[in-house]
C-alpha cells in the first residue's frame, strides 16, 4: 500500500471527512515522526510498533563492480519494530 491508498481508505471509512483533510492528517503524522526521528527521539505507538534511529559505523567496503575498496562514512539509518499486538494479529492470520 503506498500513501495515497492509505489516505484514500482512511477517507472511505470515514465519509465525514474531506480527503484533503485526511492527506492532511496522514502528512502531518509522518511529518512528526520525522521530525522526532531526526532529533533522535524514539516514537512508540502501542499495539503498532516503536520507530528509532539507529547509527552504522563507518567502515572499509567495497566497491561490487570492481572489487576495490571504498571507506563509507558512518550514517543513521530508521529502525521499526513492530509491537506484541501487530505480531500477534500477523501470526493468527487476523487482518
Amino acid at each position: 500500500m503506498i500513501k495515497s491508498e492509505l489516505v484514500q481508505r482512511i477517507a472511505t471509512r470515514n465519509p465525514h471527512l474531506y480527503q484533503r483533510d485526511v492527506e492532511n492528517i496522514v502528512n502531518a503524522i509522518l511529518d512528526e515522526i520525522t521530525h522526532a526521528l531526526t532529533r533522535g527521539d524514539r516514537v512508540e505507538l502501542r499495539g503498532f510498533g516503536a520507530f528509532s534511529v539507529k547509527r552504522r559505523d563507518a567502515r572499509l567496503g567495497r566497491n561490487p563492480r570492481t572489487g576495490e575498496p571504498v571507506a563509507v562514512d558512518q550514517k543513521s539509518v530508521p529502525f521499526f519494530k513492530t509491537g506484541k499486538e501487530m505480531r500477534e494479529r500477523l501470526n493468527d492470520g487476523e487482518f
